[in-house]
């Protein structure tokens, strides 16, 4: 299957803006702004009563966005993600009946772990993309770096606590293909509609750039 990471056209992208969305009217100017930031790859949290509406709307009326769904927590959620135009799954954690749900759904995916024994048992499953969460709290960037020789088949995208500041220290190791933030979607700019303000921060971002020599996938 196509990795989540392969997804965005163009060059290998650093940064996956991770979207609270309060208000299903914000999503498509939301999505506009990190598109023309260079950010194209969004993922959209089912944590509040818009999230499938905002999926939907982006879906439909911003065609250079590939847009996904995450906190996805359950099969049902699977379903509603996938029925709303999801076109990847991000989950904070995985157990076997999530995994066949998001196997089963036909579109890319990136189960969560924060500990070894779930990698391990992961890439025994064929499983080699992941999202590492919550990435500061579960050890940061030196957990990351340890599990990159015994483990190096898997590749993570670390979400949770990642900054503009601490970015480029995940970015820099062999197993991280990007890194999910919401430090481009700021709760003041969001809450005033200010979307070149959030265009200019998704820029910010882009402009990490994953390193030289970085996987598009393995």
């Amino acid at each position: 299957m196509t990795s989540v990471l392969d997804l965005a056209p163009g060059p290998a992208l650093p940064v996956v803006p991770v979207v609270v969305i309060e208000e299903a009217a914000d999503a498509v100017p939301l999505a506009r702004a990190l598109v023309a930031g260079g950010l194209p790859l969004i993922e959209v949290t089912l944590r509040t009563p818009a999230a499938l509406d905002a999926v939907r709307a982006i879906a439909a009326e911003v065609p250079e966005a590939v847009v996904g769904a995450g906190t996805v927590v359950s099969a049902a959620c699977v379903a509603d993600a996938v029925g709303a135009g999801a076109r990847f799954l991000v989950s904070p954690g995985w157990t076997e009946r999530l995994l066949g749900a998001m196997r089963e759904s036909g579109v890319p995916f990136l189960p969560g772990v924060s500990t070894a024994s779930e990698v391990v048992a992961l890439v025994e499953r064929g499983v080699r993309d992941m999202k590492f969460f919550p990435a500061e709290a579960a050890g940061g960037v030196p957990y990351l770096k340890s599990l990159a020789g015994p483990l190096p088949q898997a590749r993570f995208c670390p979400t949770g606590g990642v900054t503009l500041a601490s970015a480029p220290a995940y970015l820099s190791l062999p197993n991280v293909g990007c890194v999910g933030g919401t430090w481009m979607l700021p709760p003041d700019a969001l809450a005033a509609h200010d979307w070149p303000r959030v265009e200019a921060l998704a820029r910010g971002a882009a402009a990490l750039r994953a390193p030289a020599g970085t996987p598009a996938d393995r």
